[in-house]
Protein backbone atom coordinates (compact mmCIF):
# COMPACT_ATOMS: atom_id res chain seq x y z
CA UNK A 1 0.00 0.00 0.00
CA UNK A 2 1.73 3.19 -1.09
CA UNK A 3 1.46 6.17 0.89
CA UNK A 4 2.40 9.73 -0.40
CA UNK A 5 2.76 12.77 1.43
CA UNK A 6 0.99 16.14 1.23
CA UNK A 7 3.33 18.47 -0.39
CA UNK A 8 1.03 21.73 0.35
CA UNK A 9 -0.06 21.65 3.97
CA UNK A 10 -3.79 21.32 4.58
CA UNK A 11 -5.85 24.27 4.87
CA UNK A 12 -9.66 25.57 5.91
CA UNK A 13 -10.89 28.70 5.10
CA UNK A 14 -11.58 29.45 8.61
CA UNK A 15 -9.94 28.82 12.01
CA UNK A 16 -12.66 27.55 13.42
CA UNK A 17 -16.39 26.01 12.31
CA UNK A 18 -19.74 26.03 14.56
CA UNK A 19 -20.53 22.97 15.59
CA UNK A 20 -23.96 22.03 16.82
CA UNK A 21 -24.22 20.75 20.24
CA UNK A 22 -26.23 17.32 19.79
CA UNK A 23 -24.85 14.77 17.62
CA UNK A 24 -26.05 13.59 14.50
CA UNK A 25 -28.02 9.95 14.62
CA UNK A 26 -26.59 7.71 11.96
CA UNK A 27 -29.28 5.27 12.69
CA UNK A 28 -32.52 6.45 13.68
CA UNK A 29 -33.25 10.40 13.03
CA UNK A 30 -33.89 12.49 16.03
CA UNK A 31 -34.58 16.27 16.08
CA UNK A 32 -32.15 18.40 15.13
CA UNK A 33 -31.21 21.41 17.14
CA UNK A 34 -31.45 24.68 16.08
CA UNK A 35 -28.79 26.29 18.47
CA UNK A 36 -25.24 26.49 17.44
CA UNK A 37 -23.55 25.94 20.96
CA UNK A 38 -19.70 25.65 20.40
CA UNK A 39 -16.89 26.26 17.36
CA UNK A 40 -14.29 23.64 17.05
CA UNK A 41 -11.24 23.71 14.98
CA UNK A 42 -11.18 20.41 12.72
CA UNK A 43 -7.67 20.63 11.94
CA UNK A 44 -7.05 21.17 15.68
CA UNK A 45 -9.24 18.69 16.84
CA UNK A 46 -7.05 15.76 14.96
CA UNK A 47 -3.79 17.25 15.50
CA UNK A 48 -2.70 16.85 19.12
CA UNK A 49 1.25 18.15 18.16
CA UNK A 50 1.34 20.35 15.73
CA UNK A 51 5.44 20.32 15.06
CA UNK A 52 5.39 16.63 14.80
CA UNK A 53 1.90 15.29 12.87
CA UNK A 54 2.49 15.72 8.91
CA UNK A 55 -0.23 14.57 6.60
CA UNK A 56 0.02 11.72 3.56
CA UNK A 57 -2.38 11.14 1.49
CA UNK A 58 -3.25 6.80 1.58
CA UNK A 59 -3.74 4.76 -1.55
CA UNK A 60 -5.90 1.09 -1.26
CA UNK A 61 -7.80 0.09 0.86
CA UNK A 62 -5.59 -2.63 3.76
CA UNK A 63 -7.06 -0.19 6.63
CA UNK A 64 -10.94 -0.34 5.12
CA UNK A 65 -11.95 -2.32 8.40
CA UNK A 66 -10.11 0.86 10.30
CA UNK A 67 -12.09 2.82 8.65
CA UNK A 68 -9.05 4.43 6.24
CA UNK A 69 -9.87 4.46 2.66
CA UNK A 70 -8.02 5.24 -0.63
CA UNK A 71 -7.92 8.60 -1.30
CA UNK A 72 -8.05 9.86 2.36
CA UNK A 73 -5.84 12.05 4.49
CA UNK A 74 -4.43 10.76 7.06
CA UNK A 75 -2.24 12.85 9.91
CA UNK A 76 0.79 10.97 11.46
CA UNK A 77 1.93 11.73 14.46
CA UNK A 78 5.67 11.25 15.12
CA UNK A 79 5.47 12.06 18.88
CA UNK A 80 1.82 9.85 19.83
CA UNK A 81 2.38 6.71 21.37
CA UNK A 82 3.31 3.15 19.21
CA UNK A 83 1.21 0.82 21.29
CA UNK A 84 -0.09 -2.75 19.50
CA UNK A 85 -3.28 -2.24 17.72
CA UNK A 86 -2.94 1.24 17.10
CA UNK A 87 -2.68 1.80 13.11
CA UNK A 88 1.14 3.31 12.39
CA UNK A 89 2.64 4.35 9.78
CA UNK A 90 5.76 2.75 9.08
CA UNK A 91 8.86 2.22 6.74
CA UNK A 92 9.38 -1.36 5.70
CA UNK A 93 12.58 -2.08 3.45
CA UNK A 94 12.40 1.41 1.96
CA UNK A 95 8.71 1.77 1.09
CA UNK A 96 6.09 3.49 3.36
CA UNK A 97 3.37 1.61 4.44
CA UNK A 98 0.34 2.63 6.53
CA UNK A 99 -0.46 -0.97 8.61
CA UNK A 100 -1.67 -1.68 12.79
CA UNK A 101 0.76 -2.71 15.03
CA UNK A 102 0.55 -6.33 16.17
CA UNK A 103 2.66 -8.43 18.26
CA UNK A 104 2.54 -12.90 17.70
CA UNK A 105 4.86 -15.32 19.44
CA UNK A 106 7.31 -12.00 20.39
CA UNK A 107 7.70 -10.69 17.67
CA UNK A 108 6.45 -7.41 15.74
CA UNK A 109 4.66 -7.24 12.61
CA UNK A 110 2.21 -4.96 10.80
CA UNK A 111 -1.06 -6.30 9.85
CA UNK A 112 -3.80 -5.09 7.46
CA UNK A 113 -7.65 -4.62 9.05
CA UNK A 114 -9.60 -5.47 5.46
CA UNK A 115 -11.71 -8.44 5.66
CA UNK A 116 -12.43 -8.04 2.28
CA UNK A 117 -8.88 -8.80 0.87
CA UNK A 118 -6.14 -10.66 1.60
CA UNK A 119 -3.45 -8.37 2.42
CA UNK A 120 0.20 -9.70 3.94
CA UNK A 121 1.25 -9.11 7.21
CA UNK A 122 4.41 -7.71 7.46
CA UNK A 123 7.26 -8.61 10.17
CA UNK A 124 9.19 -5.55 11.24
CA UNK A 125 12.99 -5.93 11.41
CA UNK A 126 15.84 -4.32 13.32
CA UNK A 127 15.74 -1.82 9.75
CA UNK A 128 12.29 -0.85 10.26
CA UNK A 129 11.01 1.97 11.44
CA UNK A 130 7.35 3.09 13.12
CA UNK A 131 7.25 6.42 11.82
CA UNK A 132 4.29 7.63 13.65
CA UNK A 133 0.99 6.61 14.87
CA UNK A 134 -1.90 7.82 12.71
CA UNK A 135 -4.13 10.41 14.87
CA UNK A 136 -6.81 11.05 12.28
CA UNK A 137 -8.50 10.58 9.03
CA UNK A 138 -9.67 13.30 6.63
CA UNK A 139 -12.40 12.19 3.81
CA UNK A 140 -14.21 14.17 1.15
CA UNK A 141 -17.13 13.19 -0.55
CA UNK A 142 -18.58 14.28 -3.79
CA UNK A 143 -21.18 16.57 -3.23
CA UNK A 144 -21.68 17.76 -7.20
Amino acid sequence: MPIYPIDKPVRIPSPSQRLALPRASAGFPSPAADDLEDEIDPIAWIVRHPTSTFWWRVEADCLWDAGIRDGDLIAVDRAGKRRIGRAVLAVVEGAVTAKILRKREGRFYLAPANSREAYPDIPLTEESEIWGVISGVVRRYPIE
